[in-house]
């Protein structure tokens, strides 16, 4: 069985429990029903989701993982809580990735076959339905670009990464979408980014990363970090 045909039929499987669980709680905490540091209890959630308590308590053992949610001992669960400068130096970081990822790659030898996986993100996030799956595309995207460089330890390096800045991507994108923009605002963001890399030259795809105001939503009351000011970051 070839990975495309196991992909096949592992999306054909019904979600279990835990997957069922753990997707609701994310989407409370990106859409922001459940915020930044709120405890979280196990009996609540349960009852919300009536599911019992070994699936929920599995689905935030696994949210935990990805840095949306921590355990803190003898006090429970709360939605995990980052400070403005944590956010700014996870964003840095992503761009440093990105930027030697672009230009590891580019020239492209195939530029419309090695795009089709940037390309194919930027299309999720135009059919998405919900703002979760228009999240998860999100994150593709950027997943994609790092991965034009095919450098495996980059790709390691970069998806942790990816996981701690699900909030704060999230609250840029669906704030840009009500802080009177259209909801294509985003996508077109992330098409400028694509439309750059199609040059296949890679000053203009740097230039378009670092001009795709990632920040520009996010109210990040914090000092300068490096004496950079986070508009400048943008």
């Amino acid at each position: 069985m070839t990975g495309a045909d196991e992909a096949s039929v592992d999306s054909d499987l019904p979600e279990s429990l835990v997957d069922v669980a753990g997707r609701r709680i994310r989407d409370a905490i990106l859409s922001g029903s459940l915020t930044p540091g709120q405890k979280i209890v196990e009996e609540t959630l349960c009852a919300d989701l009536g599911i019992s308590r070994a699936p929920v308590r599995e689905a935030l053992r696994l949210l935990a993982q990805q840095g949306l949610v921590e355990h803190q001992p003898r006090r429970g669960t709360r939605v995990a809580e980052w400070s403005p400068r944590d956010i700014v130096q996870l964003f840095e970081l992503r761009q440093v990735l990105e930027r030697f990822a672009v230009e590891s790659a580019l020239p492209l030898a195939d530029p419309k076959r090695q795009l089709e996986p940037v390309r194919a993100a930027v299309e999720e996030m135009k059919r998405a339905t919900d703002e979760l799956s228009k999240d998860d595309a999100h994150r593709r995207f950027h997943t994609a670009v790092v991965g034009l460089a095919g450098n495996r330890q980059l790709d390691i390096a970069l998806e942790p990464i990816l996981l701690k800045l699900q909030l704060p991507m999230a609250v840029n994108l669906r704030t840009e979408t009500a802080d009177h923009h259209g909801p294509d605002d985003g996508v077109k963001r992330h098409l400028a980014i694509l439309e750059a890399l199609e040059t296949n030259d890679p000053v203009a795809a740097v230039s378009a990363l670092r001009d795709h105001k990632h920040l520009q939503y996010l109210d990040l009351a914090a000092p300068p970090v490096n004496g950079t000011d986070t508009a400048d970051a943008r």
